[in-house]
Order: structure tokens, then C-alpha cells, then sequence
């Protein structure tokens, strides 16, 4: 899984031709690392269909501010550099991927 900060962000997540899961998360988030090894087991299924990345809220607080990220974890579509979804809170393998089939 790729992880993004303020400055990789616009080339790979609003620059990428395929839709992309950005996960919100801090590494003192206890949902989120149970959500982790979800997301990395979920990634696998939508390889070169959808890129996973992980962006650590405490080193770039501006972009979780532009997406108004209030809670980690936060699970947000990007779609042609515009979000197309959010999710708040971790899921299990299967909701999470019913939400990324919704949404992409």
C-alpha cells in the first residue's frame, strides 16, 4: 500500500487514471489498525482496477482538512481528482467491498 502525504498526494491520487481508496488513519488509531490488514487483504481483489493508499493524518493535516476529515479512520473515493465517497469508520472485508463496488 502506497502512502501519500502533502507532497506525492496530487500525483498519486488526483493525477491517477484508476479510482483510488484513500485511507485516513494516524498510527495511534486503534480502529485503524484494525482496519489495516482489512485493506490490504481487500486491495488485492481490485489490483490495476483500484489504487489503495494510506495518508497519516498527523503529518499532512491540510489535505485531511480539505476533505473535512473529523474522525480516522475515513475512507475516501477519488475519482478523476474529485471524491466520489466517504465512509467514516472501519468495515469488514465484505462491506467495505460492496462500498468500493458502489462508488467506482
Amino acid at each position: 500500500m502506497i502512502i501519500v502525504n502533502s507532497e506525492n498526494y496530487a500525483e498519486e491520487v488526483l493525477n491517477s487514471p484508476v479510482p483510488v481508496v484513500v485511507d485516513f488513519f494516524a498510527t495511534w488509531c486503534g480502529p485503524c489498525r484494525m482496519l489495516a490488514p482489512v485493506l490490504e487483504s481487500v486491495a488485492e481483489d481490485y489490483e490495476g482496477k483500484v489504487k489503495f493508499v494510506k495518508l497519516d493524518v498527523d503529518e499532512a493535516p491540510d489535505i485531511a482538512r480539505d476533505y473535512s476529515v473529523m474522525s480516522i479512520p475515513t475512507l475516501i473515493i477519488i475519482k478523476n481528482g474529485e471524491e466520489a465517497a466517504k465512509q467514516v469508520g472501519a468495515l469488514g472485508a465484505e462491506a467495505l467491498e460492496e462500498w468500493i463496488d458502489e462508488n467506482i
